[in-house]
């Protein structure tokens, strides 16, 4: 079984449950959207020490958490295990999701920083990703970024430091 050595951060105890089940490995659980100022304040904590990796729900409760963690600790680690890869019969979440899909979010960790732009709205709007869903979505998966809306895929390239040459060298057969 393998140990990571950063404290996984999960909405609930069923998410602790199918972790603790695939790894070696702590979590520390929001409770959802209830999360408290008191939790917000040990994922820093922890974070100071040992490091964190963020694993909520892809959906629109686990992007909000995520996004009030970054807030707190921009320097938190993410993982992303995609919807398709995480629907129950009645839910939709990281306890629901494939277990080789927990396992591939947890071996594609990334990092995310607000430095300065590594592609232009204009090198963005240039790749034709606005409007075509598939693509957007194409993109998401090749760099492990989870799933949102263009605007969030923007911001979200920009702070894994993914530039327009990346996108084309790993998603278009044609170069531009």
């Amino acid at each position: 079984m393998q140990t990571i050595k950063e404290v996984i951060v999960v909405e609930g105890k069923t998410d602790t449950a199918i972790i603790k089940k695939l790894f070696n490995a702590e979590t520390i659980e929001t409770h959802g959207l209830a999360m408290s100022e008191e939790t917000l304040d040990l994922i820093e904590k922890t974070n100071a020490v040992r490091g964190v990796i963020i694993l909520t729900d892809p959906d629109y409760p686990g992007m909000k958490i995520r996004d009030r963690i970054i807030k707190r600790v921009p320097t938190a680690k993410h993982a992303f295990v995609d919807k398709k890869d995480a629907i129950g019969e009645k839910k939709l979440g990281i306890a629901e999701a494939r277990e080789e899909a927990i396992i591939q979010a947890l071996e594609n960790v990334i990092s995310f920083s607000e430095n300065k732009d590594s592609i232009s709205w204009e090198e963005f709007i240039s790749l034709d990703i606005i409007g075509d869903k598939k693509r957007r979505l194409e993109i998401y998966d090749a760099f492990h970024l989870g799933y949102g809306n263009a605007k969030t895929l923007f911001k979200r390239l920009n702070m894994a430091h993914i530039t327009k040459e990346d996108i084309i060298k790993k998603c278009y057969s044609k170069t531009e």
